[in-house]
């Protein structure tokens, strides 16, 4: 059964993530030691090493003042620390320090400014910086819009392993978008991804499989990786599983599993799904359990969506 998917854009969003989050502010686990040495402050070793001109060390320092370890938290000097190892060509600090004008921490707001030093650690190989100017190719942020060069700079970042690039990478060979439309390229980078536990690239995996695109069809496969996803909490693949299980597609009908899934996917936000049809598809499953049974139902969901939302 065809339904409508997410949109590439949506696939690509993970990036404006990364951008803000994981490139700015996540200290290598190997380098934490060294930054939590002096609990009152910048370890004066480090310094040192940082005002000889050693860029490591002036990284480490520009994300200690990011983050506020060991030291009071100030954006601008986690900025002006970060601009000295990426001025020495440090590519992670070029990457951080992209991040930081992408969301505007530390340096006003400026997405030439947040493009050029992403593109900078891209040249140098950096994954994450690939997959961030792969997105501001395809948004036209920073740079003219060009699909074709969102795909190559995706391509590079997804050869690395990076799992989002991957599925992104898949997204626009579903759709043509950048590349010639295939099908086998893209279940091939879904399946790279999926197997990383990205939810949407498990979700993509499902969809093909159920609509036999570029494999054979099959059910069985399609709720596998639908099951994969929704347990993460995507509500496009807890629809389509619910949606399985009431039809009895690849899986044994079952009106509670349905119902279950169902239930769970109301509670999100589907793009090009209305809402009275999942609420119509859920009371019709509803309607062949008993009082009993769909009570069970609807609290264990409870039970999921609480215990679920409540991690951090």
């Amino acid at each position: 059964m065809e339904r409508h998917r997410k949109q590439l854009a949506n696939t690509l969003v993970l990036a404006s993530a990364l951008i803000a989050a994981v490139t700015t502010f996540l200290l290598p686990t190997q380098l934490q030691a060294q930054a939590q040495a002096q609990p009152n402050g910048i370890d004066p070793a480090l310094l040192a090493k940082a005002n000889a001109g050693d860029r490591v060390s002036q990284r480490l320092i520009g994300l200690a003042y990011l983050r506020g370890k060991d030291v009071r938290q100030d954006y601008e000097q986690g900025a002006a620390w970060l601009r000295k190892a990426a001025e020495q060509g440090d590519a992670d600090a070029q990457a951080d320090l992209g991040g930081l004008y992408y969301a505007g921490i530390g340096v006003p707001q400026d997405f030439g400014q947040s493009a050029a030093w992403f593109r900078k650690a891209a040249d140098q190989g950096n994954a994450v910086a690939q997959f961030s100017i792969a997105a501001f190719y395809h948004d036209g942020r920073g740079v003219p819009q060009d699909y074709t060069q969102a795909a190559a700079w995706l391509r590079k970042a997804a050869e690395q392993g990076l799992a989002q690039a991957q599925d992104s990478l898949g997204s626009m060979y579903f759709s043509g978008q950048g590349v010639p439309q295939d099908y086998t390229q893209a279940v091939v980078w879904y399946r790279k991804a999926a197997n990383q536990g990205v939810a949407d690239a498990q979700s993509h995996l499902g969809h093909a499989y159920e609509n036999g695109y570029s494999v054979s069809q099959d059910y069985a496969q399609a709720a596998l990786w639908y099951r994969k996803a929704a347990e993460q909490g995507d509500a496009l693949s807890q629809w389509s599983l619910g949606l399985l299980y009431e039809l009895g597609h690849g899986v044994t009908q079952d009106y509670a599993e349905a119902y279950f899934w169902l239930d769970l996917a109301a509670t999100g936000k589907i793009a090009g799904t209305k809402q009275e049809d999942i609420d119509e598809i859920r009371d019709d499953a509803a309607s062949h359990l008993n009082s009993a049974t769909l009570l069970q139902t609807q609290e264990r969901a409870a039970r999921w969506f609480a215990e679920h939302h409540a991690k951090p």
